[in-house]
């Protein structure tokens, strides 16, 4: 077993980028769980955008704030349904730009600087000075009327470019069940690329929202891409980790850097054991596990050696559970291990693993 994340689960919230993140954290062994919190969906209605479009035509703007990758590239296909793609991509191509995407290219000096958060962006341009100049700002799927309220402080004439809003998904049901797993602890990391996707799982949560919260304070990794992202579950006091770029890339590596060590591994009957999410390896083999008889492990092995109680081990399952669901979960266990003998059991008191 060689992948760093082989026996973990994580769960995706993105939409736009969801496929590349789950794809980069399937590469390094773990099981994804896609849920999109939310949905891009071009705006219906697109009198603003075209009206905003003939203001950065008449008055060229001198500094563009491209958001999104995806929003300029809807914009400039808006614009040629009108017949303006090339007058805009003219204005465009003279202006200085800025972004938050790295995927965004363009500029007369093909160099554009990349900023991590809003917050950075108009640091960015205050330091460079917007006195007087124009400023069109590709608006990320809602407005952002603090930093434009900023750049006009500053001197700068804004024009907003409102190409997409945020909408639920057409499928409520994967966040649903995003939702009980977080709230069941059984997905070990969730990663998030948006703070309005964080905002939409706690609004899909519902009653289910203290649980969501205190599963992110105890036992579920909160992963954001930065912290724009991570400011509404800190608000929280959620516990988050972030990369010190704000790229998918990097989430997955500071994934990879924050699961692992929370395996636990203990030697038993002979055999070395470690706990990793979803599964357990035995001796360098990946052994799944359902949530049952991993539920038992975790509890037997917190504390190896301890004899654990039919009624202890109960608590561990779902609620509903009787004690023949804990003799249940205890077969299926040693079947699923491959090694009856690890896990003992003390006549009339309970359970315990066979530690050395």
């Amino acid at each position: 077993m060689s992948a760093e994340l082989t026996g973990f689960t994580v769960g995706v919230t993105a939409d736009r980028n969801g496929d590349t993140l789950a794809t980069l954290l399937e590469r390094r062994g773990a099981r994804v769980v896609l849920a999109p919190a939310l949905r891009i969906v071009p705006l219906a209605d697109d009198t603003e955008l075209r009206a905003a479009t003939r203001a950065c035509l008449d008055r060229p703007p001198d500094i563009v704030v491209a958001n999104t990758s995806i929003g300029m590239r809807g914009w400039l296909e808006a614009a040629d349904g009108w017949g303006l793609a090339e007058p805009l991509r003219g204005v465009l191509a003279q202006a200085y730009l800025v972004t938050r995407d790295p995927r965004v290219r363009g500029g007369p000096d093909h160099g554009v600087p990349v900023e991590e958060s809003y917050a950075e962006v108009i640091d960015h341009l205050r330091h460079r000075g917007v006195r007087g100049q124009v400023v069109a700002m590709q608006l990320p799927g809602e407005r952002q009327p603090e930093w434009t309220a900023a750049l006009e402080a500053a001197g700068a004439t804004v024009i907003e470019i409102p190409v997409y809003r945020w909408a639920p998904p057409l499928d409520p049901a994967p966040l649903d069940r995003m939702v009980d797993l977080i709230a069941g602890r059984l997905v070990d990391a969730v990663t998030f690329t948006s703070a309005p996707a964080v905002h939409a799982l706690l609004r899909a949560a519902g009653p289910s929202g203290p649980d969501v919260l205190a599963a992110f304070r105890d036992g579920v990794l909160a992963a954001c891409v930065g912290p724009v992202t991570a400011a509404p579950l800190r608000a929280h006091g959620v516990p988050v980790v972030a990369p010190g770029r704000a790229r998918v890339g990097a989430l997955v590596r500071t994934i990879i850097k924050e699961l692992p060590p929370r395996a636990v591994s203990v030697r038993v009957g002979g055999h070395d054991l470690t706990l990793r999410g979803h599964a357990a390896v035995v001796d360098g083999a990946l052994k799944p596990l359902a949530p049952g008889p991993m539920a038992v492990l975790r509890a037997l092995a917190a504390e190896p050696g301890r004899v654990f109680s039919r009624a202890a081990l109960l608590r561990t399952l779902p609620r509903g559970a009787d004690e023949h669901a804990v003799e249940m979960a205890v077969a299926r266990l040693r079947a699923g291990l491959g090694i009856p003998k690890v896990v003992q059991t003390v006549v009339k008191r309970g359970y315990r693993l066979a530690v050395e």
